[in-house]
């Protein structure tokens, strides 16, 4: 990067380290030390394949959760971009004025209403009727959770490098007992046992496409929702209703694009992928859709998988907007009447 953008990367890695410093707590122990290791692999430029020093590794480790101690209450800073400063969340202001130096930058709220931030090296930029979305490649600065892909306001964001690392990590994760599952099926479709580093990136390559479908249906279903979604969404963070509603919106993206577009493209390492990411609560809703990725591995046949989409693109959708209607009736106290009503509306 050049020297008189150093003081905008320190300002986002900043913010990054704030956000940590706020949430890194929020994971699983096992999850958290896992995220870690990579987050110090990124962090120090080990390949994938390098191992990684124990004893740093702990110092780090150590080293980093004293640091977020003492930043814990500070505020996310303004960033400065050629003697102006915009709001980290501004995402659309910042992009307009890094896009044309080659850079990508995004600000935003996940899970648990954490703050995500990164920049990184804009790849590719597209302008779409109804959506923007920017591919970032390498990354220079990022937060420890690092989202593979988001979407905002209408604009999509692909973080190939995040991609790359998330399925990494699944394989590590996977490697433990290799068990036969859809994270095994899916890397069978690539030769990581003699070249693992080009079996990465082409499985990267195969399943980018999908993190995108999702994500455009992510923007499809933003729109027939309307911001009451958000709204109620920020309104339990942190609970079981929140795991409902988070799962909920990502069937309705997935029935509107993410399966569709699979099952037409028929690439097998995709479709077992996509399987292999869907959460304990998203399996726990749609039960179905399990035992149809369980024919079509028993029999070879998809039409089972195909035969779904029609009830549950009108399942989701429906069921959101009672979702909403709950919530319009009594915003202040809503949850427990939510979390029975989708408990009774698996598919």
């Amino acid at each position: 990067m050049q020297d008189r953008l150093q003081p905008l990367l320190s300002a986002v890695q900043r913010n990054c380290h704030i956000a940590d410093a706020r949430h890194a707590g929020d994971y699983t122990l096992c999850v958290y030390l896992l995220k870690m290791r990579e987050y110090f692999r990124w962090e120090k430029g080990y390949a994938f394949q390098d191992n990684l020093p124990d004893e740093d590794l702990g110092d780090w480790l150590k080293q980093r959760e004293h640091f977020w101690q003492t930043i814990e209450d500070e505020s996310f800073a303004d960033l400065p971009v050629d003697g102006d400063r915009y709001d980290p969340f501004d995402i659309e202001a910042v992009n307009a004025a890094l896009n044309p130096y080659g850079l990508v930058y995004s600000g935003g709220l996940g899970g648990n209403c954490a703050p995500h931030f990164f920049l990184g090296k804009l790849g590719n930029l597209e302008k779409q009727t109804d959506m923007t979305i920017l591919v970032s490649e390498d990354e220079y600065a990022r937060d420890l959770t690092a989202p593979p892909a988001m979407s905002r306001n209408g604009t999509i964001f692909i973080r190939r490098e995040s991609l790359r690392r998330m399925i990494w990590e699944k394989i590590e994760e996977w490697q433990w007992d290799k068990r036969d599952n859809a994270m095994g099926r899916a890397m069978r479709c690539f030769d990581f046992d003699n070249n693992p580093e080009a079996a990465l990136e082409a499985m990267t390559d195969a399943v980018v496409d999908s993190v995108l479908f999702h994500e455009k249906g992510e923007v499809l279903a933003g729109k027939r929702l309307g911001p009451e979604w958000e709204q109620m969404l920020a309104a339990v963070s942190r609970s079981k209703a929140e795991f409902m509603i988070r799962a909920v919106r990502d069937h309705l993206a997935d029935s509107l694009t993410t399966l569709p577009q699979l099952l037409r493209e028929g690439d097998d390492a995709s479709l077992h992928f996509f399987f292999a990411n869907l959460t304990n609560m998203r399996k726990y809703l749609f039960p179905s859709l399990t035992r149809a990725y369980e024919d079509w591995v028993a029999g070879g046949k998809r039409e089972t998988i195909d035969e779904l989409l029609t009830a549950s693109k009108n399942h989701w959708s429906g069921l959101a907007e009672q979702m909403l209607d709950v919530y319009r009736d009594n915003p202040d106290n809503f949850a427990k009447r939510l979390q029975v009503l989708v408990e009774a509306s698996k598919l």
